[in-house]
């Protein structure tokens, strides 16, 4: 019997990406399912074009209608000043690895800039998931979690990065097919 590139997920994961035709069929599928997997109450995928800087959150769950909404319909120019404002996506920017934060307000002020996750997204807890290919930040996958601290097991860790190379593909042709980067003479 043929193993599958996704044996060490979750079966709900595992056949959300096995059977998912196009990126917004997947993302769309892949939210409340990575939601319910980890008990989370929010989880987003920010998807960016790194030439232009162009980005938005095209896709979310939320676990009930309390948890604060993190959606943009539109592709925005992201602030020069966010790699100095959230530690965490000038590491993105870096391609370093994924973060996990399982106290917010616990958590280094190297890791983790408070107060700007706090009037930013409102989380406690949090996976930065960061989607890179060929050196360069394509997204950010985020589950987090609302009013409490939260551990993360190894093996969520460990799946939400399995999650992270399969969609990689399907994120830089979203992004690539929505955003167009200026021609260069």
């Amino acid at each position: 019997m043929l193993k599958s590139k996704f044996d060490r997920l979750p079966a709900s994961l595992a056949n959300v990406l096995a059977t998912t035709s196009t990126p917004e069929t997947l993302f769309n599928a892949l939210m409340p399912a990575l939601g319910d997997y980890l008990a989370c109450d929010r989880c987003f995928l920010y998807l960016r074009e790194p030439n232009t800087r162009l980005g938005k959150v095209p896709f979310y769950w939320v676990r009930h209608a309390d948890i604060p909404t993190v959606y943009d319909e539109d592709w925005k120019l992201e602030p020069p000043s966010l790699p100095d404002d959230d530690p965490m996506f000038a590491a993105a920017l870096r391609t370093e690895p994924s973060i996990v934060v399982d106290d917010v307000e616990a958590a280094s002020a190297d890791t983790v800039n408070k107060q700007f996750e706090q009037e930013n997204f409102g989380h406690r807890a949090l996976i930065h998931a960061h989607i890179c290919c060929e050196g360069q930040l394509w997204g950010v996958l985020q589950p987090s979690v609302f009013g409490q601290p939260r551990h993360w097991t190894q093996t969520e860790q460990e799946a939400i990065e399995q999650v992270v190379q399969a969609i990689t593909p399907s994120a830089v042709a979203y992004v690539k097919a929505a955003v167009k980067p200026p021609v260069t003479q």
